[in-house]
């Protein structure tokens, strides 16, 4: 593992991480070990209309001017690489039948609430200069054309890990507490969560190692040193990075149809595998790493005990900060209405029951 070395800074001397000359998997193995998944927040404080706040955060459906810029993205989902002037560039996804839209604010509010770390995401209205007429926003001059509803990403703040920081399920277990790691119960209540949420498009990609490092002030030395290719780490991070197939039903092809934000797919599918053994019930997709986890009494407890401190008006806040009510009840039922926050607290507190009032065998 790395070696503790001393770097001087205005005087002080400040504790950082060598990486030694290890192969990248075993390397890359030592930084998991040492990684978290979870911190405590004041989950009754949260606003999780508002969202997170900072410099770079945006209300609650405010009109966002920004300049498109011509890059290829991955995915099939709708979206596009924006610039807000001068030099502030983000990621945007839009459209009404784009399930991503909805169920990303959805999902990354109640992580953050939780501690379990997100990227923020911003419900918004885009007034995009620029953008092509083939993405079918309304036109409102030769020059601009609306996008509503749409969504902004920020990025959750830390380094990503080099030079690959996706993670798989399985290498989740390689977290250990004795090296410093997140705790089983901590591991076994996102895995539930994920559940929970209906998280099937769970490839690797789709969660985020971060290094949480202070980030450098403006004429500080740098406070880490790359040895053999490899990157310190000082404070390791797990999370899930993209969450847009969510708030439905996990599927072997991840349709966004049935998994993004389909409140009657979600409603109907249990936390559960069973009645009687605590096996979370997440179906295989194509691209996923975690199916049908196994979660200890511990982990169901520790997920429990967080998700009861969210109240009926926190809920009602997240599914309005995401808009649901544009979202039809069922994606593939055009004839189903659209649902209300309303209906939408109420399956979120039907499926907490679940957790909550299950009990699992100690293992």
């Amino acid at each position: 593992m790395g070696g503790l070395v001393f770097i001087l800074i205005a005087g002080l001397e400040i504790p950082t991480i060598v990486a030694s000359a290890q192969s990248p998997k075993d390397y890359r193995a030592t930084v998991i070990a040492r990684a978290q998944v979870w911190e405590a927040t004041n989950i009754p404080s949260m606003d999780l209309k508002t969202g997170p706040k900072g410099e770079k955060a945006f209300t609650f459906a405010a009109p966002v001017t920004c300049t498109y810029v011509n890059r290829k993205l991955k995915g099939k989902t709708p979206k596009f690489d924006c610039r807000i002037e001068p030099d502030d560039e983000v990621k945007v996804k839009y459209g009404g039948n784009n399930g991503e839209v909805y169920a990303e604010v959805v999902a990354t509010r109640l992580l953050w609430a939780l501690g379990f770390g997100a990227d923020r995401q911003y419900s918004v209205r885009i007034v995009c200069r620029g953008c092509p007429a083939s993405f079918g926003g309304v036109v409102r001059s030769p020059q601009e054309s609306v996008f509503d509803p749409a969504m902004i990403e920020r990025k959750m703040p830390g380094a990503a890990f080099e030079p690959n920081d996706g993670w798989s399920w399985d290498e989740l277990n390689l977290v250990d507490e004795n090296a410093g790691g997140a705790t089983r119960p901590e591991r076994d209540a996102l895995k539930l969560l994920a559940v929970f949420m209906q998280h099937g498009d769970n490839k690797p990609e789709q969660q985020r190692l971060s290094c949480r490092d202070q980030p450098k002030e403006k004429g500080q030395e740098k406070t880490t040193t790359r040895k053999g290719g490899q990157m310190p780490c000082e404070h390791p991070f797990m999370y899930l990075h993209d969450v847009g197939l969510t708030f439905g039903r996990a599927n072997i092809l991840n349709q966004d149809v049935i998994g993004g934000m389909n409140l009657v797919e979600w409603s109907r599918t249990p936390v559960w595998k069973d009645t009687a053994a605590c096996v979370g019930n997440l179906p295989k997709s194509l691209t996923g790493t975690l199916v049908d986890p196994p979660i200890s009494e511990e982990g169901r407890q520790f997920l429990a005990d967080l998700l009861v401190q969210l109240s009926d008006e926190q809920l009602r806040g997240m599914f309005e900060a995401a808009r649901v009510q544009l979202r039809l009840r069922n994606q593939t039922d055009v004839l189903s209405g659209f649902a209300t926050v309303d209906e939408w607290v109420a399956a979120f507190k039907t499926k907490r029951d679940q957790i909550v009032n299950r009990r699992c065998s100690t293992s």
